[in-house]
């Protein structure tokens, strides 16, 4: 087990590694500058705001400047702004940690709910109506979502107030961040359920008079849950850090929202210090999920 961690924590830096240099070098391939704006600057002031930021050194001298700060917990300082990123991100962060984090229990929940639900009533209505439902949810993408949610429950019948940063409203952005996930895992909590029911341990429990309700949840779910687990992994990380269209159709101030001014104004720190966030969440996230592979299955090994 120690063996397999120390593995997976090594590929995980080679990976982190691997996204910062494809991130900062395409970054820098790109036309333009953080300081090109529409008001145009003079020559001698765009140097000098190269100087200051190191941006008149070479690209692999900046690259390797910039991952020696990072190591040492130096994210930098916004291009834009001149403000430190970290405060910024963490701040932004709690923001987007809210919503996913209620996203996806809310997903999980119902998920292997409506997914069992459907698995033991196989071909009758209850799963003909949850496969219709799952089958939208898994269609409409998640902005088109958020948008009719906003114009209908917002603006038309005002049930729910207009996203306030002093006074926030979390129940559109989640239901718009949590169907998709959802239905996915509706429909493979489903799969592996029926799967499941069908293998030999689960007869012989039940010929051996076990009952039903710990033949399900006890036999039958929990190795169910694994393909669930599979997908949580790297899901959990994408919900939790936000949906950049859905934070920006509620006008939530999370990374999504970072993430997507920085790529519009060229803010080489900005952009770095989010994709790099996000890569190490991503890569954590996964390293979890197989970890948690032998809790809910000690029949798995890792070699």
């Amino acid at each position: 087990m120690a063996k397999y961690i120390v593995k997976r924590v090594i590929f995980a830096i080679i990976t982190i590694l691997i996204i910062s240099l494809i991130t900062f070098f395409v970054m820098n391939l790109v036309p333009g500058g953080p300081f090109n704006g529409e008001k145009a600057k003079s020559e001698a002031v765009l140097q000098e705001l190269n100087a200051r930021y190191n941006l008149d050194k070479p690209v692999v001298q900046q690259y390797f400047m910039y991952m020696g700060k990072l190591i040492q917990g130096d994210w930098g300082v916004s291009l834009k702004t001149g403000r430190e990123i970290w405060p910024d991100i963490s701040a932004r962060f709690v923001v987007s940690a809210k919503l996913g984090g209620a996203a996806i229990l809310l997903a999980l929940g119902f998920g292997i709910l409506l997914g069992s639900i459907a698995a033991l009533n196989r071909n009758k209505w209850p799963d003909r109506v949850i496969v219709f439902f799952t089958t939208l949810g898994t269609s409409v993408p998640s902005f088109i979502l958020a948008t009719i949610l906003l114009l209908v429950f917002c603006l038309i019948l005002r049930w729910l107030p207009v996203w306030n940063p002093d006074n926030p409203n979390y129940v559109l952005p989640v239901i718009a961040l949590s169907v998709y996930p959802m239905a996915y895992i509706t429909r493979l909590t489903k799969t592996s359920m029926l799967d499941a029911l069908s293998q030999d341990y689960v007869r012989t429990a039940r010929a051996k008079g076990v009952p039903q309700g710990k033949v399900i949840f006890v036999h039958a779910l929990r190795n169910a849950l694994i393909p669930v687990v599979t997908y949580l992994g790297p899901e959990v990380a994408y919900i939790i850090t936000g949906s950049m269209v859905v934070e920006n159709i509620f006008t939530i101030g999370g990374l999504g929202g970072a993430f997507v001014s920085s790529i519009i104004n060229r803010d080489y720190t900005m952009i770095m210090a989010v994709t790099m966030f996000l890569a190490i969440l991503m890569v954590f996230a996964n390293l979890l999920t197989d970890i948690a592979y032998k809790a809910i299955d000690p029949r798995i090994t890792f070699e």
